[in-house]
This record gives structure tokens, sequence and C-alpha cells, in this order.
């Protein structure tokens, strides 16, 4: 939870400074697609991904692979905007706010309970 409350963080700051947006697309992406693959890795579906047939099972499974590709291209997209902060700021900032429904997707699945180490 504590990555979820830094990637949040990392956010607003590329908000108000827009040499931020760089490490803010790069580090939300890496985090994104790393979660996701712990979830694909650890945790089995469950809920309403268990009982309904075999499509919501690789339903589950193809949005995490769908929020990998989404986290690694948005970690790519931060080494494109540091290239011209300034003039790729808009794109970065765009880039940045679309990503955040993956974010809150590979939460909602579970995807940080990994990182709660006891």
């Amino acid at each position: 939870m504590n990555s979820l409350i830094h990637t949040a963080s990392l956010i607003s700051d590329a908000c108000l400074n827009t040499e931020k947006v760089p490490r803010a697309l790069i580090s939300c992406g890496v985090v994104e697609a790393a979660a996701a693959l712990c979830l694909i890795f650890s945790k089995a579906p469950g809920g309403i991904f268990l009982h309904h047939g075999k499509a919501p099972f690789y339903l589950y499974y193809g949005i995490l692979v769908a929020i990998v590709v989404c986290g690694l291209i948005e970690a790519s997209a931060g080494f494109w905007v540091s290239g011209d902060t300034v003039g790729r700021h808009a794109a970065g900032m765009t880039i940045l706010w679309v990503s955040i429904m993956p974010l809150v997707t590979v939460a909602a699945l579970g995807g940080f309970i990994i990182l709660n180490v006891k």
C-alpha cells in the first residue's frame, strides 16, 4: 500500500512541475506492470472469475496481461517525454491520467497485497 501512496504522490507532483512528468510516468508504469505480474504468477482468480465458466477465467488473465503491456508502454513514454519535457508535457500528462484506470484495476484485483510484508 505504501507504493500505491508513493505513486499517487508522484502523479500529483507531476501536475505541479513539468520536470517531474517523466519520473512519474516511468515509476507508475513499472509499479503497474510489476503489480500485474505479481498477480499473474501468485494469485489465482477469485470471485466472479471462478464459477461462471472458462471465459471469465481467461478474461482475468487477459486483463492482467493488458495491464502489464500498458505499464511497459507508460514507462517507455516516460523515456520519450524526458527527451523534451516542455514540448511533450501535454502528451505525457495525458498518458499519465489515462494510466490511472489500469492502476486502479490492479489495486482492485489485489495486486498490492503482495507488498504487505508482515
